[in-house]
């Protein structure tokens, strides 16, 4: 991995995570059509890094809220609110790792890794186009109420429930809490402000669980040290702005803007994937390679079947009149067929004395 891809793939990360178009799908492709093994040690360490990248801008720019809340948890329940944010997100995450099990290329897949090769990316970018033009149409209607709720306990249920949705790769995080913010009450700059707290999180279970892998497999033996840390800080300079930029918008332009372009991603992803794009993996849920030699088989034997019902329908048939040659016994000669000369009788002597 070279310098400009560790700095392109951290500017992804900081843009995409807090603006909602996705920064889990937007890097899954951009690892595709740079040609990047989103499976290589190199990738999987670079991954968990940026999330270090994208937590710094959160601690930073709500410096003043965490500190309230860590000193007053009694009167500023935010935190407690965050952790019951957090428990949706958390039951979907096993229940799905439960109940999703199937035979990928690589091994056994299990929840929402079904998802990481990338074979449902254009269509989760159409699920967030969804998301934002409902988010969108929501927040009208909250503007013609005089106010909006404050977040409690159901608008965090809810948003963490949203929050589990978002773990699907081109479905976007914050787009989707928002949404889940905005349709139990909340405004939209409510909405925004809470969502980018409960990355905090979101991005330190994700640490937990993706570190103690790292130390297992051992990717930090073949972690590249400069692209890496070049991708930590473009996410975190690029994050600081986002937040900043998110927060001072997201009460007065439209999602539509958001949702229309995730959904030209979207449909552009979707048809590469259905034309066969060798970038990108086809629309169709990964399977195990016996399971691929298996239906290359079942393909061949219905091949087989149809040409099989092809040959014996019946044809014009041009028969041919050949000579007939008599069989002889090989211990006899055969006959010599050429004409024989025909005997000419000699004339009789005359007397004529």
């Amino acid at each position: 991995m070279t310098i400009l891809q560790g700095a392109v793939l951290g500017l992804i990360q900081g843009i995409g995570e807090f603006l909602p178009i996705s920064s889990s799908g937007h890097l899954l492709l951009a690892q595709k059509l740079m040609d990047i093994d989103a499976n290589g040690a190199a990738m999987k360490m670079l991954s968990i890094l940026l999330h270090v990248g994208t937590l710094i801008p959160v601690l930073i720019v709500f410096w003043k809220d965490w500190i309230d809340m860590i000193l007053h948890p009694v009167r500023n329940k935010t935190l407690l609110l965050l952790i019951v944010a957090s428990l949706p997100t958390l039951a979907i995450y096993l229940l799905a790792k439960k109940l999703i099990v199937i035979n990928g290329p690589d091994g056994v897949l299990k929840g929402f890794e079904i998802f990481d090769s990338g074979w449902f990316l254009g269509a989760s970018f159409l699920v967030t186009a969804l998301f934002l033009l409902i988010c969108d149409r929501l927040a009208i209607r909250q503007q013609k109420k005089p106010s909006s709720k404050p977040v409690r306990y159901i608008p965090a249920i809810v948003m963490g429930c949203f929050q589990g949705i978002g773990m699907i790769p081109g479905v976007s995080r914050s787009g989707s809490t928002i949404l889940g913010g905005v349709s139990s009450g909340l405004n939209k700059t409510r909405a925004a402000r809470f969502s980018f707290l409960m990355s905090a999180p979101a991005i330190l279970g994700s640490l937990l669980m993706e570190g103690r892998d790292a130390i297992k497999e051992g990717y930090f033996k073949n972690m590249e040290l400069f692209p890496s840390l070049i991708g930590v800080a473009v996410a975190a300079v690029t994050g600081f702005f986002a937040i900043r930029f998110m927060l001072k918008i997201i009460g007065k332009i439209s999602l539509c803007w958001f949702s229309l372009y995730v959904a030209v991603i979207g449909i552009a992803v979707l048809l590469l994937q259905l034309a066969g794009s060798p970038r990108l993996p086809a629309f169709e849920i990964p399977s195990s390679p016996a399971e691929q030699k298996q239906a290359v088989q079942v393909q061949d034997q219905q091949a087989d079947t149809e040409s099989g019902q092809t040959e014996s329908q019946p044809e014009d048939v041009v028969v041919l009149s050949t000579p007939q040659q008599t069989n002889q016994p090989e211990d006899i000669a055969p006959q010599d067929t050429a004409p024989q000369p025909i005997p000419i009788p000699e004339p009789e002597p005359q007397d004529f004395g």
